[in-house]
């Protein structure tokens, strides 16, 4: 059995999540240092649509559909999109900007904050679980 095998694409979708969580508390935390920075305009990583797509694939990983018509477009196989994912930076300004220019609300950020911490939490606990597995099957419990 190969290590595709006993890495299984759960693992990479948590792998790849963790990541771009961990990216994501990059931005959140560099939006609450600026809160009174004037002209900040606050930014947010999203990347969950293209990390879905990903996982929902284009096909098994190693697979690629063929291409009967010369206008098809060539898929990635689902491992492939999972590396392409990287999420987009978009600038995510408050309803109301102070009077210096700062789009910063401090309430929506520490929401963020905290929605991407469970998150990420959660997403390190799952692989943790995945590693027990395998931990317990090559000791052959």
């Amino acid at each position: 059995m190969g290590v595709e095998g006993i890495f299984n694409s759960t693992i990479a979708i948590l792998d790849k999540a963790i990541d771009l969580r961990a990216k994501s508390h990059t931005h959140i935390a560099g939006n609450l240092a600026n809160a009174e920075t004037p002209g900040y305009v606050p930014t947010t990583l999203v990347f969950e649509r293209q990390l879905q797509d990903a996982v929902k694939g284009h096909g098994k990983p190693g697979v690629s559909p063929a291409l009967t018509n010369p206008r098809h477009i060539p898929l990635k196989g689902a491992s492939d999109s999972l590396a392409g994912v990287r999420g987009t930076v978009l600038e995510t300004p408050a309803s109301s900007i102070g009077r210096d220019g700062n789009a910063v609300e401090l309430e929506n950020e520490m929401g963020k904050m905290v929605e991407n911490q469970l998150m990420y939490t959660a997403s390190v606990q799952i692989l943790g679980r995945k590693f027990d597995e395998l931990k317990y099957a090559i000791k052959g419990g």
